[in-house]
């Protein structure tokens, strides 16, 4: 059977490396001392650095419109309500805020702006896994949650995390880079069913969260992202302001 067979035996260079599924090899060495780690270069950051400030009772803004299942974005404009000079998420509206701070520089470099679409009626996701520049992108219905999850990613060096009231539901280290786990994969797959299973549990019924989280910092795919920079226009090739006059 072509289709169906199972391999009972791997060899590479002539030696047995996996058996009936199962690998058999040593895994060699360690991460090198040059690997990269302590890569969440941010330093301390508190709440009111995660705040939008406006001057006026309520804010025309750009929103960020996800596309389930893609990469491309739309532009969506909103009117917010602003209480004590703050633009707050609404999730009434499922428009969430979403935070890009750099982390490779100790810039504390913030861009800031607003996401429709995760559907996420309370808490903060957070994730150093942000495509291309992986810089800490976190996602959130409150800026306590969001600085409780920003400060869990700064603890961990890097990773992912769901957060509620304050209280980490469910997290992935990242070590290396932010990026990479030094466990096994049956660790990472169980660690990471837990947190679909805490990010669901919060209202979002996106298939993939992280991932459509990962890609809303890509500022090569149209048509609106957010970096480091803020809000970027992918078809103008330019900055834009959250605010529209």
């Amino acid at each position: 059977d072509l289709e169906g067979f199972n391999a009972r035996y791997v060899f590479i260079g002539g030696r047995i490396v996996a058996r009936d599924g199962v690998y058999t090899g040593v895994l060699e060495g360690e991460l090198p001392k040059i690997a990269c780690k302590k890569t969440v270069n941010i330093g301390e950051i508190h709440p009111e650095d995660l705040t939008i400030t406006y001057h006026a009772d309520e804010a025309h803004v750009r929103v960020i419109g996800l596309i389930e299942g893609e990469l491309y974005t739309d532009e969506l404009h909103y009117l917010m309500k602003v209480t004590d000079g703050m633009v707050q998420a609404d999730p009434d509206r499922d428009i969430a805020k979403v935070c890009v701070i750099e982390r490779h520089r100790g810039t504390k470099r913030m861009g800031k702006g607003f996401v429709k679409g995760f559907n996420l009626r309370e808490g903060a996701i957070a994730s150093t896994v942000a495509h291309d520049s992986h810089n800490l992108i976190v996602l959130g219905t409150n800026d306590a949650d969001m600085h409780a999850a920003v400060k869990r990613i700064i603890r961990m060096g890097g990773g992912l995390v769901a957060v509620s009231d304050g209280k980490i539901l469910r997290s992935l280290p990242l070590p290396v880079a932010g990026l990479m786990s030094t466990e096994g994969a049956e660790f990472v797959a169980e660690r990471m069913e837990g947190l679909h299973r805490a990010v669901r549990s919060l209202g979002c019924r996106l298939e993939a969260p992280f991932m459509a989280l990962s890609f809303l910092s890509l500022p090569v795919i149209p048509k609106l992202k957010i970096t480091d920079y803020g809000l970027i226009d992918v078809e103008r090739f330019r900055v834009v302001s959250l605010f529209l006059e």
